[in-house]
């Protein structure tokens, strides 16, 4: 099975996403509620968003969607 290896600035795009994936998760946890709005915090936003063009990953979805999915492989 190949391993993939991500440079450092490809590991905190890969690591910013999934914190913002589970900050949306955590968001739409729990029962509806009509009065809260699911909120995701802006700097979790940006924190993703600079670290995908810091690792040159901006407007580059599928090789983002391929390194993530390499590195994240389901056992």
């Amino acid at each position: 099975m190949p391993t993939a290896v991500l440079t450092d600035r490809e590991r905190t795009a890969v690591q910013a996403y999934l914190r913002l994936l589970h900050t949306v998760r955590a968001a739409f946890d729990g029962p509806p509620e009509e009065d809260r709005p699911a909120v995701v915090p802006p700097v979790v936003l940006a924190e993703a968003e600079q670290a995908l063009a810091r690792a040159g990953l901006a407007g580059n979805e599928a090789e983002f969607f391929r390194l993530l999915h390499d590195w994240c492989r389901p056992v």
